[in-house]
């Protein structure tokens, strides 16, 4: 496994996310993901999943501590008081005593920034969160909160994958000390058809997928939550560290991105122009 460090803290490279697994599914996934090596485990108040999570953690046979655990608050809960609710929310449906990273699931359009910060850096005050981040902030965001605010925030969670230019955004949260993790890193599956892909994996007897994550996580500072419901994909998506891609392969695969953005609801910042 790869680590990321940053502050005094460390987070594995790869880790497993729960987006659209709910119910009995998401503790089988969630169980089986942790029985296979990972250890950073991904939820969200939104994706209704936080109690079969807790109930996987808590039913496997690994001491809390070794488990990177981060949950994301949603905008219509993140004004002061309402938000340290939520965490405590959270914490209740993960049956947790704290949680390692706490993020700001995007930014609100009427809920002031610092209110939120605020907010947020109360709750890792009070030993609930042991790291605080924010998630869908653009550039200009990012650098509002880094500057002008001070928030002690340690990570951008933010959709990346090959089709999607984010290197702007990964060389300004670097520049404030963040490390990025990238959500939707397989472009919901569209990087099965990139003949590019196709050719680096078939040469080192991968999948694009196996090609799309190595690449991702072989950048500084960045983190990558595939999500699987089945098995042999969370598997498969763990068997990444016994190849490595050549200069000329991670060259090819940074020359398809481009501005194929596939999460944008209407509530979304104004994005950052490749």
């Amino acid at each position: 496994m790869k680590y990321i460090d940053f502050q005094d803290g460390r987070i594995p490279a790869l880790g497993f996310g729960t987006f659209d697994i709910r119910g009995e599914d998401c503790v089988r996934a969630t169980a089986t993901a942790l029985k296979i090596g990972y250890r950073h485990i991904d939820t969200a108040q939104e994706y209704d999943n936080e109690i079969e999570v807790g109930q996987a953690i808590n039913g496997a046979d690994i001491d809390r501590g070794e488990i990177f655990l981060t949950t994301k608050i949603w905008p219509n809960r993140i004004g002061k008081g309402d938000l340290r609710r939520a965490a405590d929310e959270s914490l209740e449906r993960l049956a947790t005593d704290y949680i390692d990273l706490l993020l700001i699931h995007w930014p609100s359009p009427t809920i002031s920034l610092a209110e939120s910060l605020e907010a947020l850096a109360e709750v890792k005050a009070a030993g609930k969160a042991k790291y605080i981040g924010i998630s869908n902030f653009p550039i200009t965001l990012m650098h509002e909160a880094v500057e002008m605010h001070g928030a002690g925030v340690v990570c951008n969670q933010v959709e990346y994958h090959p089709f999607l230019d984010q290197r702007r955004l990964i060389d300004a949260a670097r520049a404030h000390g963040l490390f990025v993790t990238a959500y939707c890193p397989l472009a919901q599956g569209e990087i099965d058809g990139d003949p590019t892909l196709g050719a680096i994996a078939r040469k080192h007897g991968k999948t694009p997928a196996q090609v799309t994550l190595r690449w991702l996580i072989d950048r500084d500072g960045v983190a990558a939550i595939p999500k699987a419901a089945s098995e042999a994909h969370c598997r498969a998506n763990f068997e990444i560290f016994d190849f490595a891609l050549s200069e000329e392969e991670r060259l090819a695969i940074d020359g398809l991105r481009g501005a194929h953005r596939l999460v944008s609801p209407e509530f979304a910042p104004e994005w950052d122009t490749p």
